[in-house]
């Protein structure tokens, strides 16, 4: 991509309306642009973050033996009316009524639906287990949507559901999800801790949270440094007290800290909380009719991109791991009124972009300031810098973004070192 043709509006301030430092990096980098509270538009650079993020997910879900469909966003309440979370979830869901006089609501999550689906389609041991996922949009309707996309009213979920004849089956699958959700953070270059959990409205019995510690969360964990208890606050309190720092582990008995955290995962054992109202059954090997024992585990897919920011930045912007950077490489060719530097420029870029190197080239004819700061503020891995001084000695610079250090290169080997420090090749 070359700059001068593509669509990156940065700000230079931060927006008045932004609260932390993931909402406000991901305006002023053009990731982002608000339209209404809780609701964002997702530019390029957004979006190809948000694709990358995706693409993890979706080849680690089939890794795990799981398999994509898509369900309706429109959803009847009547189907939610039969499990009774048209109470439990109140004025979260949205709702209307449609001309016809049925009352639709815009899925707040899709555990109803899809067992409402399977109920209708498997009926024997012999068709489980199955694990069925998708990457969709929900909605709900937030009392205070805040944080830009960390609590907003319309968001990206990657939700799976798993289906098995019993317990020993289920735990089987639940584990699959389970690690198949460490790789996927692990590869979008996240710190997080797993937890034990509260279901919540979800219900069913035990559940994790996978959690990024940051200032800015919302979400409580205790931690135990000296035994590795980790729980959610309200798995602590339903067990003791209040907590607060410096309070007994009920573990150890050493002492605890609480940590703001950031939820980006969720896996819950339903059992049958959503089978068994309805209707979803099978014939076990006598013939009897059982109900379906089913798991569920959701990901937040724009909280992948701002929980890694509000962890990965400095005073310049953001720091990008290479998997999930809207681009890799950001070429800056430092003068574009000297032909030499954008002729080589312009063949290292297209060197880097016939080896599948997802590179960018900074065209503009704008100053080196300027193309600096951008780099910085969006946070591409690495720059590649073509300079007058640099070419006299058939070199150019190449600087790791999150160190900040620079190594010189030959102009006939950067395709390769790029190669190397990105891949390892």
């Amino acid at each position: 991509m070359k700059w001068t043709t593509a669509f990156i509006p940065t700000l230079r301030e931060d927006p008045q309306d932004a609260e932390v430092i993931s909402h406000k990096l991901m305006m002023r980098a053009a990731l982002i642009r608000k339209l209404t509270a809780g609701a964002y538009s997702y530019l390029p650079l957004g979006f190809k973050a948000l694709y990358k993020v995706q693409n993890i997910i979706r080849e680690e879900m089939v890794k795990a033996g799981a398999q994509e469909v898509l369900l309706p966003a429109l959803q009847p309440l009547e189907l939610w009316k039969k499990t009774s979370r048209d109470k439990d979830l109140g004025e979260v869901m949205i709702k209307f009524r449609d001309r016809h006089g049925k009352i639709t609501c815009l899925g707040p999550t899709h555990e109803e639906v899809i067992t409402d689906l399977v109920s209708r389609e498997i009926s024997s041991y012999r068709d489980m287990p199955k694990t069925l996922f998708q990457i969709q949009t929900k909605f709900r309707d937030e009392l205070r949507p805040r944080f830009g996309v960390l609590r907003s009213c319309e968001f990206i979920m990657k939700d799976a559901y798993s289906f098995d004849a019993n317990e020993k089956d289920m735990e089987l699958s639940y584990k699959k999800m389970y690690d198949a959700y460490e790789r996927i953070f692990s590869r979008c270059g996240l710190k997080y801790i797993i937890v034990e959990a509260d279901p919540g409205v979800m219900g069913g019995g035990l559940s994790h949270e996978f959690m990024v510690p940051a200032p800015s969360g919302e979400d409580i964990v205790v931690v135990c440094d000296s035994c590795g208890y980790k729980a959610s606050k309200d798995v602590f309190v339903s067990k003791a007290k209040e907590p607060k720092d410096g309070d007994p582990c009920p573990k150890c008995g050493k002492k605890i800290k609480l940590q703001n955290t950031i939820e980006i995962g969720h896996t819950f054992k339903l059992g049958t909380k959503y089978s068994k109202p309805l209707g979803a059954k099978f014939s076990d090997r006598d013939g009897a009719l059982r109900d379906i024992i089913m798991g569920c585990y959701g990901i937040g897919v724009n909280r992948i991109i701002a929980s890694l920011i509000e962890i990965s930045n400095d005073k310049d912007g953001i720091i990008w791991p290479a998997a999930i950077a809207p681009f890799e490489i950001d070429i800056l060719p430092l003068n574009m009124k000297n032909d030499k530097i954008v002729k080589i420029s312009d063949k290292i870029y297209h060197d880097l972009i016939d080896k599948h190197i997802d590179a960018i080239i900074d065209d503009r004819d704008v100053s080196a300031g300027i193309k600096f700061k951008d780099a910085d503020l969006i946070g591409f891995p690495y720059q590649l810098i073509v300079s007058e001084k640099n070419i006299k000695n058939n070199i150019v610079e190449l600087k790791d973004r999150k160190t900040q250090k620079a190594e010189e290169i030959k102009i006939d080997e950067v395709t390769k070192r790029v190669k190397g420090v990105l891949y390892g090749d």
